[in-house]
């Protein structure tokens, strides 16, 4: 493609505008046109440079802006190492994906970190080469080829908040760069860093207490948020924004077309906040996507928001933002829902909490999942606790003790993780199958893990399936034998993929028989297309969460029993959605549900999705 491309031309003209007016609102009126000067070179460069095959797909998703919100669509997680040692071990096994319905592969961090410690490799050193255990940039480029012509996305992860220490901008930083050391939140005392930790949370308080390091070579105080290896970016200076473009736009022209914006909650900073969530953060996440739609329109943004409720609809952007920030965003909250109703055998806080978030612009889509590689961490809103009447602290401390083991008569094989003793906080690692029984032997254990995945499944997203969840991977006994991770115990969930099971087809326990008749029902329901509007109800029985999906062709009801007993759909709710009918059916099953008295009946931790058969 040349730089004259009437398609770049014609996205610039009607993209242009709006990268200006973004910029205003985070560098002034003054700055902003000689920023977007800047960025539109960048884009034009990196679009003269990109490969036709993804100028193709780029027209190819222009035609069909819905391809990742599709019921047949299908999320993938695995670290590259654990799933297949190296991109071209990952790349032999694109026919394992493929034959799982796979069409987004998320690998974890990839690209060069720092050595050890280092953060599970977010603590990037250089963002334009690949671990070298790994393999290299051609490796990359030909992992990305192979799954583009098999229908699968790669999704990598573009850490935004933090460097390496050892990065080149570190590095210049600490030589006497006064450019590069504008890159970052550097003082020269702690008058600084004490204003600011006025009002900043810890997110690392056992092993990384505070929020800014010492550095004698730097000869001043850095801001690192996560550790002390990581150095925060500088946002402010709109040079750090120009070179986070262009590190999207090389990495796009290979072949890497969604980005899992790391950390983004924290970029912005503001004295007297907790320094996330803040405006600028939506507008310079604006501002970056607008730069990809001109250069390289296939290219998705992530989110990685793990924040609260109220403040998670803005990153897939809320008022005249909708639809213009990320394309997706984690719906964590829902994650921690599903367990918190497995725990409790109740659905009447995670509906109340549901019902808060709003339905996303049309045009993007949550990301649910059941497990990450992350650890859990119990995201419940006092405010919604107590508008069904619960002690919010008393619940959070109830789950970790549940998920912990430690709570009498528990079936889950968690692992604390980062317990502050401050605040009570405990967080949980642990395997999805380990968490929901499998580990301890409990009967239900097999019901549960698939439960979980039906309500994924069908809450209205993109799904995503954690490496070995489909196996149902039990914790990792040796986790902590790598001196690398023994002290991070959420390696414990991070086991490596066992090949041995997968090609000798052992399926015992039927988890992954029955994860893939939910993945094959849930292809054939175009309720389920990420655009269809979701609607929690109020629950009837306490131990069923009613989800409602609509769509032209009729409603679907998707029943959940969170309960070891028998629960309840009650009539009304058929009624009320003007399901029954003689043509009501259960597309799991495939068959017409029982009724008593115009109930239906669910037996423990069962799921229904109900439509009009008939229609």
């Amino acid at each position: 493609m040349t730089p004259t491309d009437p398609g770049f031309e014609s996205r610039l003209e009607q993209w242009g505008p709006d990268l200006v007016r973004t910029l205003e609102r985070v560098y002034g009126a003054a700055a902003a046109p000689e920023v977007a000067d800047r960025l539109v070179a960048i884009a034009r460069a990196a679009h003269a440079a990109r490969p036709d095959d993804l100028c193709a797909l780029d027209e190819r998703r222009l035609a069909e802006p819905d391809w990742f919100q599709r019921p047949g669509m299908l999320g993938y997680a695995a670290y590259a190492d654990r799933f297949a040692d190296t991109l071209r071990g990952v790349e032999e096994r694109v026919p394992y994906l493929r034959d799982l319905g796979v069409g987004y592969l998320h690998l974890m961090p990839l690209l060069t970190p720092r050595p050890a410690p280092n953060d599970g490799g977010y603590a990037v050193a250089d963002y334009r080469s690949v671990r070298a255990d790994l393999g290299d940039i051609d490796d990359l480029r030909d992992l990305a080829t192979t799954l583009r012509g098999e229908g699968i996305s790669l999704c990598l992860d573009l850490v935004l908040n933090h460097v390496a220490r050892e990065h080149e901008w570190a590095v210049a930083a600490r030589a006497g760069d006064a450019e590069k050391r504008d890159y970052f939140h550097t003082f020269a005392d702690r008058e600084g860093p004490d204003a600011y930790e006025a009002t900043l949370p810890e997110v690392f308080p056992d092993f990384a207490p505070g929020n800014f390091t010492w550095d004698d070579e730097l000869a001043g105080w850095v801001w690192t948020t996560f550790n002390d290896y990581q150095w925060d970016v500088n946002w402010s200076n709109p040079s750090v924004l120009c070179e986070y473009a262009d590190i999207i736009l090389t990495l796009a022209n290979l072949g890497v077309e969604v980005f899992r914006l790391d950390a983004i909650a924290f970029i912005w900073k503001r004295l007297g906040t907790a320094c996330q969530n803040e405006p600028e953060v939506h507008e310079l996440t604006r501002a970056l996507r607008t730069v990809a739609r001109i250069a390289a329109p296939s290219v998705l943004f992530k989110a990685e928001a793990i924040v609260g409720p109220a403040d998670l609809p803005a990153y897939l952007g809320v008022g005249e933002h909708a639809g213009k920030v990320s394309d997706l965003a984690y719906h964590n909250g829902l994650m921690v829902q599903i367990w918190s109703m497995l725990a409790s055998g109740d659905v009447r806080l995670a509906s109340h909490a549901l019902q808060q978030v709003p339905q996303p612009p049309a045009t993007t889509a949550w990301t649910t999942y059941v497990r990450c590689h992350d650890d859990i961490g119990w995201a419940i809103a006092d405010e919604d606790a107590h508008a069904v009447g619960i002690d919010p602290w008393a619940h959070r401390r109830f789950l970790s003790d549940w998920y912990s083991g430690s709570y009498p008569g528990s079936w889950a094989r968690g692992l604390v993780f980062q317990q502050n003793e401050q605040t009570g906080d405990r967080r949980i690692s642990g395997s999805l199958a380990s968490l929901a029984g499998l580990e301890a032997g409990d009967p239900q254990s097999v019901a549960r893990i698939l439960l979980a995945h039906a309500v994924i499944l069908s809450f209205g997203g993109l799904p995503v399936i954690w490496m070995g969840d489909e196996l149902g991977l039990l914790n990792d006994p040796a986790w902590a034998d790598d001196p690398a991770h023994a002290g991070d115990n959420r390696w414990v969930h991070r086991p490596r993929m066992p090949w041995t099971v997968v090609d000798e087809g052992q399926d015992p326990r039927g988890i992954t028989s029955g994860l893939r008749h939910l993945l094959d029902v849930r292809r054939s329901l175009p309720h389920l297309h990420a655009a269809s509007p979701t609607e929690v109800w109020d629950p009837r029985d306490p131990g069923v969460l009613l989800v409602v999906r609509r769509h032209p062709s009729g409603p679907l009801l998707a029943a959940h029993n969170v309960t070891g007993e028998q629960a309840w759909v009650d009539a009304d709710v058929l009624h009320w959605l003007g399901l029954h009918t003689d043509g009501l059916r259960d597309a799991i099953s495939g068959t017409a549900p029982s009724l008593h008295e115009g109930a239906i009946p669910l037996e423990p931790y069962a799921a229904v999705w109900l439509h009009d058969g008939g229609v």
